[in-house]
């Protein structure tokens, strides 16, 4: 039986071959046949979720809530460091300096990242902005919405810090951050679907040992990542309802 792997397209582009490289390691490691199917949308990887074509995946917040919830997946491990955060950019020369200075009928670039999106509109709120008073722009990539900004198309965007950091000095020139969230407990997790419950631990095991050896670390850091750290199923049940209480 092929095991099929997936990953969250919040993931920079320039890191799908360091996921390939990743998978063929992992392939090897537990003796699987382990195919990684990259999806170019969120909505594309849910259906493939909902088609039950996902037994493996690292997912952003919000997907990790329904696949733990209503799929029963099990979440083993999670990068360690910083929490996913996110932040409301405009142009260098935009004239708010806040988010309060924001005005009704503002134009509001995001990709498809549900979790990101919800955040950034959360975080409008000061503005009294919300869906029925503003325009919203969706595009593909965090680059695109890095260029609805600078072009003028777009007065604010939605960015993971990540994606934000990694935008070449020239693009974040053009960009000023008008707020970063401070959640602190949100994270991408690995998690593990039904079918290889059984290995859930020996995958864990892979993972949060993958830093010991020089080639564990070389793919790690490809991913912008220093080690895998274990979750905790409270930790997991904890994060799942802050989502819920966002969406709410």
């Amino acid at each position: 039986m092929t095991i099929n792997l997936t990953v969250s397209p919040s993931f920079p582009n320039e890191r799908i071959t360091d996921w390939y490289i990743f998978n063929t390691w992992l392939q090897r490691a537990l003796n699987l046949p382990i195919h990684l199917e990259l999806y170019d949308s969120f909505g594309a990887q849910r259906a493939a979720i909902a088609a039950g074509k996902v037994d493996l995946i690292y997912a952003n917040p919000f997907d990790a809530s329904l696949l733990v919830r209503e799929k029963g997946f099990q979440a083993i491990a999670r990068p360690e460091g910083q929490p996913d955060e996110m932040v409301i950019v405009t142009a260098a020369d935009h004239p708010a300096n806040e988010i309060p200075d924001l005005k009704p009928g503002t134009r509001v670039a995001c990709s498809e990242d549900p979790c990101v999106n919800t955040v950034g509109r959360i975080l409008l709120e000061p503005a009294n902005l919300g869906t029925d008073n503003t325009v919203e722009l969706r595009r593909e990539t965090y680059i695109q919405v890095a260029r609805a900004i600078m072009r003028g198309e777009a007065d604010v965007g939605f960015l993971p810090v990540e994606a934000f950091e990694a935008l070449s000095s020239l693009v974040k020139r053009d960009l000023r951050i008008l707020v970063t969230s401070q959640l602190h407990v949100i994270h991408h997790v690995f998690l593990v679907g039904p079918a290889l419950h059984e290995r859930a631990e020996e995958i864990a095991a892979l993972l949060t040992g993958m830093h010991e050896t020089e080639k564990g670390r070389g793919i790690l850091e490809a991913l912008g990542a220093h080690r895998w750290q274990a979750v905790h199923q409270e930790d997991v049940e904890f994060m799942i309802d802050i989502i819920s209480t966002l969406t709410q």
